[in-house]
């Protein structure tokens, strides 16, 4: 899975976040427990990348480099899916007076700032980086960082979750934006929703220009393919198995991914009847 397409999933977790705050069903264990491993498998992987780019960038050629763009770039465009996420998972936890999942989705995060901190490092020192390629790395940054704090404004709504932007004061600026298009007459609505499950949700036909002008930023000008594309998918099909199958099933990318959520759902039904069965015992 391209990490282009992990941008598309955080703004479809933005507008879809809402329904699942207010849920009364707990979330999926097999999902968080999936989410927590493959994004540590992935940090593990972007740490040991950039550590032998940073090696062979003091002692060796540049033909013997390891080709680190990708990672910088999935490090980069992933960020925007982790801070979505970690705002979800955190208003899920408090609205229902649990700690399961915010602290879960709180250590990935924190890991995935650890990362973003080296690939500033590395924009900033550039070994090893011609510096056209620096500029456009720096570029898609600051693109995603503008993306993050919209999508961040789309759940300020939900809860008080600004922490989560890259600059709280535009994520905010960004929210009361949506709240002027809601107080015009906009109306609020996903397709299929149910009537009243919540108060404040995606404009329509708002949001689909926003995921339209979402995949034009990220057409182009990223590598061909992502590094841990394998990772990526787990990451997203760990997410996906805590929304109900209606919110996802018919969007396009996220289809196929769907079809591997259930077998996660089918984890938690046996684990759930295994407990009863023991505590009956």
């Amino acid at each position: 899975m391209h990490a282009r397409e992990l941008v598309e999933l955080a703004a479809a977790v933005a507008a879809h976040g809402p329904v699942l705050v207010r849920q009364p069903r707990q979330l999926s264990t097999a999902g968080i427990e999936q989410y927590w491993t493959a994004s540590k498998c992935r940090l593990d992987s972007w740490s040991r990348s950039l550590k032998q780019f940073t090696t062979s960038a003091d002692s060796t050629g540049a033909r013997r480099r390891p080709a680190v763009r990708g990672v910088i770039e999935e490090i980069i465009t992933g960020e925007v899916l982790a801070r979505v996420w970690t705002a979800v998972m955190c208003a899920f936890d408090r609205r229902h007076g649990t700690e399961s999942a915010g602290p879960v989705a709180r250590s990935v995060f924190v890991g995935h700032l650890e990362a973003r901190n080296r690939v500033l490092t590395l924009l900033v020192h550039r070994p090893g980086i011609k510096a056209e390629a620096a500029m456009k790395l720096d570029r898609l940054r600051r693109r995603t960082e503008r993306w993050s704090d919209l999508l961040i404004g789309y759940l300020t709504g939900l809860d008080d979750v600004v922490e989560f932007a890259v600059e709280p004061a535009r994520a905010r600026d960004f929210a009361e934006d949506l709240h002027y298009r809601a107080e015009k007459g906009v109306r609020y609505i996903l397709p299929e929703r149910p009537e009243g499950c919540f108060a404040q949700n995606v404009p329509d036909p708002f949001f689909p220009m926003v995921m339209a002008s979402l995949r034009a930023s990220f057409r182009k000008g990223l590598s061909p393919r992502s590094p841990n594309a394998n990772l990526n998918r787990q990451i997203a099909t760990a997410i996906l198995s805590c929304f109900n199958g209606e919110l996802f099933d018919s969007t396009d990318m996220f289809h196929s991914l769907w079809l591997t959520r259930l077998t996660n759902t089918a984890d938690d039904v046996q684990g759930m009847v295994d407990e009863l069965l023991e505590a009956r015992g």
